[in-house]
Protein backbone atom coordinates (compact mmCIF):
# COMPACT_ATOMS: atom_id res chain seq x y z
CA UNK A 1 0.00 0.00 0.00
CA UNK A 2 1.46 3.33 -1.07
CA UNK A 3 -1.28 5.89 -0.50
CA UNK A 4 -4.27 6.40 1.80
CA UNK A 5 -7.08 8.70 0.69
CA UNK A 6 -8.74 10.38 3.66
CA UNK A 7 -12.18 11.75 2.81
CA UNK A 8 -13.41 14.51 5.12
CA UNK A 9 -17.12 15.35 4.66
CA UNK A 10 -17.84 18.77 6.16
CA UNK A 11 -21.06 20.57 7.02
CA UNK A 12 -21.05 23.59 9.35
CA UNK A 13 -17.93 22.65 11.33
CA UNK A 14 -16.14 26.00 11.64
CA UNK A 15 -15.26 25.36 15.29
CA UNK A 16 -13.44 22.07 14.66
CA UNK A 17 -12.35 21.86 11.03
CA UNK A 18 -8.92 23.42 11.49
CA UNK A 19 -8.15 21.24 14.50
CA UNK A 20 -9.02 18.01 12.72
CA UNK A 21 -7.05 19.01 9.64
CA UNK A 22 -4.06 19.76 11.86
CA UNK A 23 -4.38 16.32 13.45
CA UNK A 24 -4.57 14.69 10.03
CA UNK A 25 -1.48 16.58 8.91
CA UNK A 26 0.47 15.59 12.03
CA UNK A 27 -0.52 11.92 11.96
CA UNK A 28 2.42 9.73 10.90
CA UNK A 29 0.83 6.91 8.92
CA UNK A 30 3.86 5.42 7.22
CA UNK A 31 2.30 5.94 3.77
CA UNK A 32 1.47 8.90 1.57
CA UNK A 33 -1.68 10.77 2.63
CA UNK A 34 -4.23 12.25 0.28
CA UNK A 35 -6.65 14.51 2.14
CA UNK A 36 -9.89 15.19 0.28
CA UNK A 37 -12.24 17.70 1.90
CA UNK A 38 -15.82 17.90 0.63
CA UNK A 39 -17.80 20.85 1.95
CA UNK A 40 -21.48 19.93 1.75
CA UNK A 41 -22.98 23.41 1.47
CA UNK A 42 -21.81 24.86 4.80
CA UNK A 43 -23.33 28.21 5.78
CA UNK A 44 -21.52 28.97 9.04
CA UNK A 45 -18.22 30.28 7.67
CA UNK A 46 -16.58 26.88 7.19
CA UNK A 47 -16.11 27.59 3.47
CA UNK A 48 -14.12 30.73 4.17
CA UNK A 49 -11.78 28.70 6.38
CA UNK A 50 -11.35 25.98 3.77
CA UNK A 51 -10.21 28.41 1.07
CA UNK A 52 -6.78 28.69 2.65
CA UNK A 53 -6.34 24.91 2.41
CA UNK A 54 -7.05 24.68 -1.31
CA UNK A 55 -3.36 24.74 -2.24
CA UNK A 56 -2.52 21.92 0.18
CA UNK A 57 -5.41 19.48 -0.15
CA UNK A 58 -8.17 18.56 -2.56
CA UNK A 59 -11.02 20.83 -1.47
CA UNK A 60 -14.33 20.22 -3.21
CA UNK A 61 -17.64 22.02 -2.75
CA UNK A 62 -21.32 21.14 -2.98
CA UNK A 63 -23.35 24.27 -3.64
CA UNK A 64 -26.32 22.80 -1.77
CA UNK A 65 -26.38 20.58 1.30
CA UNK A 66 -26.98 17.03 0.10
CA UNK A 67 -25.95 14.85 3.03
CA UNK A 68 -22.92 13.00 4.37
CA UNK A 69 -23.26 10.11 1.96
CA UNK A 70 -23.26 12.43 -1.03
CA UNK A 71 -20.14 14.18 0.28
CA UNK A 72 -18.34 10.88 0.85
CA UNK A 73 -19.25 9.66 -2.62
CA UNK A 74 -17.83 12.85 -4.13
CA UNK A 75 -14.64 12.21 -2.19
CA UNK A 76 -14.42 8.60 -3.38
CA UNK A 77 -14.86 9.70 -7.01
CA UNK A 78 -11.84 11.98 -6.65
CA UNK A 79 -9.53 9.63 -4.74
CA UNK A 80 -6.27 8.20 -6.05
CA UNK A 81 -5.21 6.13 -3.04
CA UNK A 82 -5.00 2.38 -2.67
CA UNK A 83 -7.36 2.55 0.30
CA UNK A 84 -9.93 5.11 1.44
CA UNK A 85 -11.10 6.02 4.91
CA UNK A 86 -13.61 8.57 6.21
CA UNK A 87 -12.72 11.22 8.77
CA UNK A 88 -15.58 13.23 10.24
CA UNK A 89 -14.86 16.93 10.63
CA UNK A 90 -15.59 16.86 14.36
CA UNK A 91 -13.14 15.62 16.99
CA UNK A 92 -14.75 12.32 18.02
CA UNK A 93 -12.19 10.09 16.29
CA UNK A 94 -8.38 10.10 16.47
CA UNK A 95 -6.56 9.99 13.08
CA UNK A 96 -3.56 8.34 14.77
CA UNK A 97 -5.60 5.13 14.68
CA UNK A 98 -5.22 5.04 10.89
CA UNK A 99 -1.65 3.80 11.20
CA UNK A 100 -2.70 0.73 13.18
CA UNK A 101 -5.54 0.07 10.76
CA UNK A 102 -3.12 0.29 7.83
CA UNK A 103 -0.64 -2.01 9.54
CA UNK A 104 -3.39 -4.51 10.25
CA UNK A 105 -4.61 -4.38 6.65
CA UNK A 106 -1.09 -5.03 5.36
CA UNK A 107 -0.29 -7.82 7.84
CA UNK A 108 -3.57 -9.62 7.23
CA UNK A 109 -4.09 -8.84 3.55
CA UNK A 110 -7.40 -7.28 4.57
CA UNK A 111 -9.38 -5.21 2.08
CA UNK A 112 -11.82 -3.92 4.71
CA UNK A 113 -10.86 -2.83 8.22
CA UNK A 114 -13.31 -1.16 10.62
CA UNK A 115 -12.20 0.77 13.68
CA UNK A 116 -14.41 -0.50 16.49
CA UNK A 117 -15.37 1.63 19.49
CA UNK A 118 -16.58 -1.51 21.30
CA UNK A 119 -13.41 -3.60 21.35
CA UNK A 120 -10.59 -3.69 23.87
CA UNK A 121 -10.36 -3.21 27.61
CA UNK A 122 -10.63 0.54 27.38
CA UNK A 123 -14.00 0.59 25.68
CA UNK A 124 -14.95 4.07 24.52
CA UNK A 125 -17.54 6.29 26.20
CA UNK A 126 -20.79 6.96 24.36
CA UNK A 127 -22.61 10.11 23.29
CA UNK A 128 -25.69 8.99 25.24
CA UNK A 129 -27.74 5.89 25.81
CA UNK A 130 -29.90 6.43 22.71
CA UNK A 131 -26.85 6.59 20.41
CA UNK A 132 -25.26 3.62 22.13
CA UNK A 133 -28.36 1.43 21.92
CA UNK A 134 -28.93 2.49 18.32
CA UNK A 135 -25.41 1.42 17.38
CA UNK A 136 -25.72 -1.86 19.25
CA UNK A 137 -29.01 -2.66 17.50
CA UNK A 138 -27.67 -1.83 14.03
CA UNK A 139 -24.68 -4.07 14.69
CA UNK A 140 -26.92 -6.89 15.93
CA UNK A 141 -29.18 -6.54 12.88
CA UNK A 142 -26.20 -6.56 10.50
CA UNK A 143 -24.84 -9.74 12.04
CA UNK A 144 -28.28 -11.36 12.01
CA UNK A 145 -29.04 -10.53 8.39
CA UNK A 146 -25.61 -11.03 6.83
CA UNK A 147 -23.91 -13.57 9.06
CA UNK A 148 -21.10 -11.19 10.00
CA UNK A 149 -19.48 -11.03 13.41
CA UNK A 150 -18.65 -7.33 13.74
CA UNK A 151 -18.96 -5.25 16.90
CA UNK A 152 -19.49 -1.72 15.56
CA UNK A 153 -21.38 -1.31 12.28
CA UNK A 154 -21.97 2.41 12.78
CA UNK A 155 -18.32 3.39 13.18
CA UNK A 156 -17.07 6.25 11.03
CA UNK A 157 -13.69 4.57 10.57
CA UNK A 158 -14.29 2.22 7.67
CA UNK A 159 -11.02 1.66 5.76
CA UNK A 160 -11.73 0.07 2.40
CA UNK A 161 -9.53 -0.78 -0.57
CA UNK A 162 -10.18 0.93 -3.88
CA UNK A 163 -10.56 -2.53 -5.39
CA UNK A 164 -13.57 -3.18 -3.15
CA UNK A 165 -15.07 0.28 -3.65
CA UNK A 166 -14.98 -0.21 -7.41
CA UNK A 167 -17.30 -3.21 -7.04
CA UNK A 168 -20.19 -1.09 -5.78
CA UNK A 169 -22.55 1.52 -7.14
CA UNK A 170 -23.07 3.55 -3.97
CA UNK A 171 -26.19 5.69 -3.99
CA UNK A 172 -26.99 6.91 -0.46
CA UNK A 173 -26.92 10.64 0.22
CA UNK A 174 -27.30 10.79 4.00
CA UNK A 175 -26.12 8.90 7.08
CA UNK A 176 -27.54 5.73 5.54
CA UNK A 177 -24.29 5.57 3.58
CA UNK A 178 -22.73 3.57 6.43
CA UNK A 179 -25.22 0.67 6.48
CA UNK A 180 -25.34 0.69 2.68
CA UNK A 181 -21.64 0.09 2.26
CA UNK A 182 -21.56 -2.46 5.10
CA UNK A 183 -24.46 -4.36 3.53
CA UNK A 184 -22.85 -4.39 0.10
CA UNK A 185 -19.54 -5.58 1.50
CA UNK A 186 -21.25 -8.31 3.52
CA UNK A 187 -23.41 -9.46 0.61
CA UNK A 188 -20.26 -10.15 -1.39
CA UNK A 189 -18.84 -12.13 1.53
CA UNK A 190 -15.84 -9.80 1.79
CA UNK A 191 -14.43 -10.22 5.33
CA UNK A 192 -14.80 -7.18 7.59
CA UNK A 193 -11.88 -7.02 10.01
CA UNK A 194 -11.96 -4.88 13.15
CA UNK A 195 -9.45 -3.34 15.53
CA UNK A 196 -10.12 -1.17 18.62
CA UNK A 197 -9.92 2.63 18.26
CA UNK A 198 -10.19 5.71 20.46
CA UNK A 199 -13.45 7.63 20.61
CA UNK A 200 -14.44 10.85 22.38
CA UNK A 201 -18.13 11.47 21.62
CA UNK A 202 -19.78 14.82 21.37
CA UNK A 203 -23.34 15.46 22.44
CA UNK A 204 -26.27 16.79 20.45
CA UNK A 205 -25.71 20.20 22.09
CA UNK A 206 -22.11 20.14 20.86
CA UNK A 207 -23.24 19.58 17.29
CA UNK A 208 -23.90 15.86 16.84
CA UNK A 209 -26.17 15.72 13.81
CA UNK A 210 -27.53 12.17 13.65
CA UNK A 211 -31.19 11.80 14.67
CA UNK A 212 -33.67 9.03 15.46
CA UNK A 213 -35.00 9.06 11.91
CA UNK A 214 -31.48 8.33 10.65
CA UNK A 215 -31.44 5.18 12.77
CA UNK A 216 -34.77 4.06 11.35
CA UNK A 217 -33.53 4.68 7.81
CA UNK A 218 -30.39 2.66 8.60
CA UNK A 219 -32.56 -0.29 9.66
CA UNK A 220 -34.48 -0.11 6.39
CA UNK A 221 -31.27 0.07 4.35
CA UNK A 222 -29.88 -3.06 6.00
CA UNK A 223 -33.11 -4.93 5.33
CA UNK A 224 -33.46 -3.59 1.78
CA UNK A 225 -30.03 -4.71 0.64
CA UNK A 226 -30.56 -8.12 2.19
CA UNK A 227 -33.67 -8.81 0.14
CA UNK A 228 -32.76 -6.89 -3.03
CA UNK A 229 -31.84 -9.19 -5.91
Amino acid sequence: MKKLSIVVPVYNEKNTIETILSRLEDADLGVEKEIIIVDDGSKDGTRDILKKYESRYKVLYHEQNQGKGAAVRTGFKNMSGDYAVIQDADLEYNPKDFKRMLEYAKANNAEVVYGSRRLGKGKSPTAGWQYYLGGVFLTFLTNLLYGTKITDEATCYKMISRNVLNKFNLCSVGFEFCPEITAKIARRKIPIHEIPIDYIPRSKKEGKKIKLKDGLIAVWILVKYKIRL
